[in-house]
């Protein structure tokens, strides 16, 4: 129960990765706070969950936009009404967005995109960042991925916003340092969700012949299990990792299992961060 007594406002959570973290904090002994765009799928959710969820554990729900301050402040008071005071913040909530060329694709679906993943990221985190410094602690966990790390074409809004959240929880991190309150991103590996069925239903003409083959590996493969990005966020909300912030972490490839033992040398380095690659990184001169 390494979340008991501890209370989390999860976004993005009424299916696929984020329903899968909700989950996993009820079981952890966590009180939950879910919230997301479509009211009638989050309910659903809230109901499921409720029931999974031991007597004195609390699960609370309310449909919003996190990309709009007013629908965001919402979902806190709801959750500051059911809990009291909540230690916890999930930024699961992400769209892929519009495929296909950058000079072809509807620029408004674009931006949209942006407003989704980064700004329904920064936002929540300024609202939580509110309550945190109150309390003197906090956790916030970005969901970013390998949209962060390499060049993914066709599907630029992704992308471009994905890398913007991770260099976002990087400078957050540093910000919020002194008020005890960790900000890390977490890439859950290649999920088989319904980011997966928008590609494979754009089909190769719109994401690349080589992405849409990837894309049907993965379908064929299964993917990584949902379960270990969401495990990556128990182990970060808990307590086992207080004092590590400002990395982004692979649920599928990173030892994270045991970064607690190396907390000194994570906290003076930049392992597991975004950085510029020169010459010399790669062993040659220009």
């Amino acid at each position: 129960m390494k979340l008991e007594g501890k209370s989390a406002i999860i976004t993005g959570a009424s299916q696929g990765l984020g329903k899968v973290i909700a989950t996993q904090f009820v079981r952890e002994g966590a009180n939950v706070c879910v919230c997301a765009r479509d009211g009638a799928l989050l309910a659903a959710v809230v109901e499921e969950l409720q029931q999974a969820a031991p007597k004195g554990q609390t699960v609370v729900g309310r449909a919003a936009d996190v990309s709009r301050e007013d629908e965001v402040e919402a979902v806190f008071a709801e959750a500051v009404r059911a809990f009291g005071r909540f230690e916890i913040l999930v930024n699961n909530a992400g769209v892929y967005g519009p495929k296909g060329p950058a000079d072809e694709i509807d620029l408004a679906e674009w931006i949209r995109a942006v407003e989704i993943n980064l700004y329904g990221t920064l936002i929540p985190s300024r609202v939580a960042t509110r309550h945190f410094k109150k309390n003197g602690y906090g956790k916030i966990i970005n969901l970013s991925g390998g949209g962060a790390t390499a060049p993914l074409p066709r599907l630029s809004a992704y992308a471009a916003s994905k890398a913007a959240v991770v260099r976002l929880t990087e400078t957050l991190a540093e910000e919020l340092r002194e008020d005890r309150i960790d900000v890390n991103a977490v890439a859950p590996g290649a999920l088989n969700t319904r980011l997966l069925d928008e590609v494979l239903a754009a089909g190769p003409e719109r994401v690349g012949a080589e992405f849409y083959q990837k894309a049907l590996k993965q379908r064929d493969a299964g993917g990584v299990p949902l379960e270990r990005g969401a495990q990556l966020c128990v182990y970060l909300a808990s307590a086992e990792s207080d004092g590590i912030t400002g990395k982004l972490i692979s649920a599928q490839w990173d030892p994270w299992e045991r970064l607690h033992e190396h907390r000194n040398k994570l906290a003076s380095s930049d392992i597991f961060t975004l950085r510029r690659i020169v010459p010399e990184d790669r062993h040659t001169a220009l």
